[in-house]
């Protein structure tokens, strides 16, 4: 095995930066393991990334503000929405979270996952969570953390 060392990479152009498109792994199924911020432990850097996240407006007819890997919002109840994936999930034992800011206090409410709270939901294409106390919120958003399909 031969072994490249080397102060700095550059582009062809001179600039430091070098634009790439994939980063794959050594063992298998691209496994790309990152430095831990104390420097000793390693991660697996496509473990750790949000799979879906989608930061909305609940009230009237609910807009998207900002997202990745969620194509849409239903409105399904008060203080219920149904989140659609662009990309599915390998299954539906992810991790979701949500939040929302209530209406009347300004202060953060924790929504449920679905998990054991009927009539929450959630599929490898779509999740239906609670998110905001009682009303729709206004400014609500939920991150999705598993394996895409």
């Amino acid at each position: 095995m031969s072994t490249i060392k080397v102060d700095t990479i550059q582009k062809a152009n001179g600039t430091s930066q070098i634009g790439i498109d994939k980063i794959g792994g050594v063992t298998s199924a691209s496994i790309v393991n990152v430095i831990a911020e104390g420097g000793t432990n390693t991660t697996n850097l496509a473990q750790g990334l949000a799979k879906a996240w989608v930061n909305f407006n609940g009230t009237g007819t609910p807009a998207i503000n900002s997202s990745n890997n969620v194509s849409s919002i239903t409105d399904t109840a008060t203080a219920q929405q149904t989140f659609a994936f662009i990309n599915a999930l390998s299954d539906a034992n992810y991790a979701p979270a949500g939040i929302s800011t209530a209406a009347a206090s300004g202060d953060a409410n924790i929504g449920s996952s679905g998990i054991g709270s009927a009539p929450h939901s959630k599929t490898t294409s779509q999740i239906r969570m609670h998110i905001g106390e009682g009303t729709d919120p206004a400014d609500g958003a939920t991150i999705i953390h598993g394996d895409l399909a």
